[in-house]
């Protein structure tokens, strides 16, 4: 009972919203990765990470899809929980597949049942200006969201392919307003995914919510990756903002340790892994 009282007590108690906004208050870089099961997740809090998704990437390194479109609400339940059941320290945040937020009633089920069967402490959604009505829905119940903008992966056919966003003034601006305007609905995160320096620099500069880069550059408020991308597992190509962390590792425990500490001492990400 009051089990939350008892973790403050702790070493190295559990990160929860108020914890991400005083890192970005004190300019401490939050340090974040994927996990999909209870081994990984055991492993990634055990480094040092700061907060972990249960991201639909799962579907393309998981399940061997070409995108995350195929993934549904039940999946990300089902490997959000078995992540939460490892987890002692590190923020637990599930996305929110391809359609399963179009309306905001929907969306609110749909949380809900990420927060109650998948114990996710907060949903993660794709989409600009769009989505206000859903993230202020969500916000009026309690339920904690981060906004992700720039490259979302379930648009791919929309937009046709993964690629930089914001390189002209105007996309910029759009992007800059989406993410101010998604703070004032409510969202406690901006997550910026494949965007310019310089715009990842400003976004972090006006919001007062985190901001969590993946190829938004090093003056974002915090960095995630994919696990498997760190650890060298993913086959062919990478994205530019990757970097491989086993190669000079012993264990992928030293990996993401390593990966963590070059998050912390904004080593990570370096210019190679940049967009201008």
């Amino acid at each position: 009972m009051y089990a939350q009282l008892k973790q403050r007590g702790m070493r190295r108690p559990p990160v929860n919203v108020s914890t991400l906004a005083r890192m970005k208050k004190d300019s401490e870089p939050i340090a974040c990765l994927t996990a999909y099961d209870a081994s990984f997740a055991r492993l990634v809090d055990r480094a040092g990470v700061d907060l972990v998704l249960v991201g639909d990437s799962l579907g393309m390194v998981i399940q061997g899809h070409d995108t995350t479109v195929p993934v549904t609400v039940d999946h990300i339940i089902y490997h959000s929980k078995t992540v939460a059941r490892a987890l002692t320290h590190a923020f637990l945040v599930a996305d929110m597949p391809f359609m399963s937020y179009s309306e905001p009633e929907q969306a609110l089920d749909n949380a809900v049942r990420l927060m109650q069967e998948g114990a996710a402490m907060m949903v993660k959604l794709e989409g600009g200006m769009g989505q206000l009505k859903i993230v202020e829905h969500l916000a009026r119940h309690d339920i904690p969201v981060c906004a992700h903008i720039g490259l979302r992966p379930q648009s791919v056919h929309k937009i046709g392919g993964f690629k930089v966003h914001g390189r002209d003034a105007a996309q910029a601006e759009e992007m800059l307003n989406s993410a101010r305007r998604l703070e004032d609905a409510g969202a406690d995160v901006v997550l910026l995914e494949c965007v310019p320096n310089e715009l990842g620099m400003a976004v972090a500069s006006q919001c007062r919510v985190p901001v969590i880069g993946i190829g938004a550059g090093p003056h974002v408020d915090g960095q995630i990756l994919v696990l498997y991308d760190i650890l060298g597992i993913t086959q062919g190509p990478v994205p530019k903002f990757v970097r491989n962390f086993i190669d000079a590792a012993a264990n992928p425990l030293a990996a993401c340790e390593a990966y963590v500490a070059a998050v912390k001492s904004r080593q990570y990400p370096a210019p190679e892994h940049c967009f201008s």
